[in-house]
């Protein structure tokens, strides 16, 4: 199943999830005072998809091979985040919610001419430190639809392996997302969307560990330079 087919089913039963609690409680305003508190606390689960956008630089080897690197599909990794949030004004909140992505790249190198193929799995397991500010809509019975938007240092902790591409540990994004308050009786549970742009290149260049290996450095010396991008979907416990 593709992993948008697979976010918009779960966004879907998320959603009929939240309108049967609101409809079940259409005439009672659970937790009235929720978001007058400063502080909230909470957790989420949830799943994404990690992208890369890579640029040729049109490298030819010495003996004629032009290779090129792309990601032919996208795999579903899992993450889980802490919360904690405070409250800035009725509208306004800053969020931080530091957490773990669970994620792998497919890579697929085709030689232009002769249409020789390579492949490889990139793992990464991501510390993540994302700030975001959150605009929130007037709430209207049980349910507060929001928009939000900030940045996420990503440091991965996987273990390098000698791969035919190489990322850098560190990475920068900057995040849009929106998400829909669902006020239940005991704790708010908020499905999110957010989308996340690599701000740096993530590709490392230096590749001392291949010198020695000029069939493996070649895919290396083809790109340009490698940006990240994530679809994060979320479900918050607050």
């Amino acid at each position: 199943m593709k992993p948008i087919r697979l976010i918009i089913i779960l966004l879907m039963m998320a959603s009929g999830v939240a309108v049967s609690a609101r409809d079940f409680n259409d005439k009672l305003m659970n937790r009235p005072y929720a978001d007058s508190r400063r502080f909230h606390l909470g957790f989420s689960i949830g799943m994404h998809t990690e992208d890369l956008m890579l640029t040729h630089n049109g490298y030819v080897t010495e003996n004629g091979e032009q290779w090129r690197v792309e990601q032919p599909g996208y795999q579903p990794g899992f993450c889980v985040n802490g919360l904690v949030a405070m409250r800035l004004n009725d509208y306004f909140s800053l969020r931080f919610s530091p957490g773990m992505y669970f994620g792998t790249r497919d890579l697929r190198f085709k030689e232009v001419n002769s249409g020789e193929t390579e492949r490889q799995s990139v793992k990464s397991t991501f510390v993540v430190l994302p700030v975001d500010v959150k605009a929130a809509a007037l709430r209207y019975r049980n349910t507060r639809p929001y928009a939000v938007a900030g940045v996420m240092p990503a440091f991965d902790v996987s273990k390098r392996r000698r791969d035919y591409i190489s990322l850098n540990n560190t990475d920068f994004y900057l995040s849009v997302g929106f998400g829909c308050d669902f006020y239940l009786p005991y704790f708010k549970f908020i499905p999110e969307v957010k989308f996340c742009f690599g701000m740096s290149d993530v590709l490392r260049h230096d590749r001392p560990d291949l010198e020695d290996d000029p069939a493996s450095l070649r895919f290396t010396q083809s790109l340009k330079k490698a940006t990240s991008k994530m679809i994060v979907l979320t479900f918050y416990f607050e």
